[in-house]
């Protein structure tokens, strides 16, 4: 029957006619791309067509609306911020204590390094002794001491003093009587 209508018979390797198709004659470059162009549409289209399918086919098996799965989008992303935001204040305080930490460590280092000079100074009787004569009023056998007292010391001594109170006169069991009986 293929025979009557023209068309010519060929026998392959697995016992089937192949059919020769009328050839198709060539198009000029335009025609070629914009095809190919074409082709490319078509195929985006069916793809997003497709993926929109199987988004819709997924709402339609869990059973939500847009809306819904908003929602439900919303509550993950919060839970997740809430997960994250933990740790990560507690980095940021471990964070600060640290750097507070090796400030402190610092100071005491200086400290460290300012006592250890010290301690060699003490070290010298030299600087012992100039400390006695200078803190303690330190007096050597067969000196004579002299201390002068200028007006300007007494007055800075006052002030180093304004919030100490003088002392009451008398033994305590007299100002309870005084205090009890009255002025």
């Amino acid at each position: 029957m293929a025979a009557e209508r023209g068309r010519p018979r060929g026998r392959r390797a697995g016992g089937r006619v192949q059919r020769s198709s009328p050839r198709r004659p060539e198009r000029s470059r335009r025609d070629t791309r914009g095809s190919r162009t074409a082709r490319e549409g078509r195929r985006a289209r069916l793809r997003r067509g497709l993926s929109a399918t199987r988004a819709s086919s997924a709402a339609k098996v869990l059973g939500m609306s847009t809306t819904r799965r908003a929602a439900v989008m919303a509550i993950v992303v919060c839970a997740l911020a809430f997960t994250i935001a933990v740790p990560l204040r507690t980095y940021l305080s471990q964070k600060a204590e640290v750097a507070e930490q090796e400030r402190r460590q610092e100071q005491l280092r200086e400290q460290l390094d300012d006592l250890r000079d010290r301690r060699a100074e003490l070290n010298d009787p030299a600087q012992v002794e100039a400390e006695a004569r200078r803190r303690l009023r330190f007096v050597m056998p067969g000196e004579t001491p002299y201390i002068v007292q200028l007006p300007e010391d007494e007055a800075a001594a006052e002030r180093r003093r304004p919030d100490e109170r003088q002392r009451p006169q008398g033994a305590w069991y007299e100002r309870l009587w005084e205090s009890a009986s009255g002025p």
